[in-house]
């Protein structure tokens, strides 16, 4: 169980790690510990089991009402605008992504909330950054507004933990691949439509050059990954910004062709989009030694793996 059977909240339970970590967190924990939560409807899967309410992260009082209803001790804050969507209207999301982390750490401080999870990403990296095995303290100047919000979130984490004590846990996750629940709208999202496009239609249209390698991840080491994290004792965690996470990295034109050793007629073809410019600005390759060192991470698949089951699943 979590510590003393603590009650944990989700918030942006509807989205792509949400999902998963909600339906995990519930297995490992008990349905009546994890309470999920997002600003839209219930997502289907989540149906039937365990609590959900629906909620606005910026409405301050509304949070912090269900986290005193429900005896919140931990909360892990996944709402968030990605990176292709942010390009669309930087100020909506920066002020979502700023202002739902600044709520959640000023209650936190209020109501004594035992642990908090709040995810980065590699777009805190800019095009300054070491492109190959890019590591954990290097110059960082990210270049789109979803960078920026991670990054300065980064540096509130950090603040909340010095100044108050807050117990703020954070992975830089690499792009994520799953079939369970969409992608939210990010660069890395071609590596999951490039899935279905490929079973249905037998080609994609791809919105990356094919020589554009970017870090990625499977959905159940990210999920891994963010479980143990939150379970390492408070000794280990040497952080309280944000830790590299790595799988591996690979670019369209290497998933086109694990995916054609299934389904040989596969065709892809390349149509550049603004996407490209925000793809080349980021690292080719993670170096996540501290993640590895201080907590034991360690992923488990490779691209063969993650093309083989992801296919089995659509």
């Amino acid at each position: 169980m979590p510590d003393n059977k603590d009650n944990i909240l989700i918030i942006g339970s509807n989205g792509q790690i949400g999902v998963e970590l909600t339906l995990a967190l519930r297995k490992k924990y008990g349905n009546e510990f994890v309470i999920a939560s997002d600003l839209r409807d219930e997502n289907p899967l989540l149906k039937g089991t365990g609590k959900f309410f629906k909620i606005d992260v910026l409405n301050k009082e509304d949070l912090k009402n269900i986290i005193q209803k429900e005896n919140i001790q931990q909360i892990y804050l996944l709402a968030a605008v990605l990176s292709a969507v942010g390009e669309q209207n930087p100020l909506m999301a920066w002020n979502i992504n700023m202002n739902a982390l600044l709520n959640v750490l000023e209650l936190s401080k209020e109501l004594n909330i035992k642990k908090i999870f709040w995810p980065s990403s590699i777009a805190v990296f800019g095009p300054s950054s070491p492109k190959k095995n890019c590591p954990q303290q290097t110059i960082i100047e990210p270049v789109t507004v979803y960078g920026i919000s991670k990054y300065a979130g980064e540096s509130w984490c950090e603040y909340y933990f010095e100044k108050y004590g807050i117990d703020i846990r954070s992975i830089r996750y690499p792009g994520i691949i799953s079939y369970k629940s969409a992608p939210g709208g990010g660069t890395t999202d071609y590596a999951i439509e490039i899935f279905h496009t490929a079973v249905k239609d037998k080609t994609y249209n791809c919105f990356l050059s094919k020589g554009t390698y970017l870090p990625m991840m499977y959905m159940d080491d990210a999920i891994r990954a963010t479980i143990q994290l939150m379970d390492a004792p408070k000794e280990k965690i040497k952080t309280h910004r944000s830790y590299n996470l790595a799988g591996i990295s690979f670019s369209p034109e290497e998933i086109a062709a694990e995916i054609q050793k299934h389904i040989p007629e596969f065709q892809i073809n390349y149509k550049p989009d603004f996407r490209q410019s925000i793809a080349d600005s980021w690292p080719q390759s993670i170096d996540d030694t501290e993640a590895r060192t201080h907590w034991d991470w360690k992923h488990q698949y490779d691209l063969s793996a993650i093309v083989k089951d992801m296919l089995e699943h659509i």
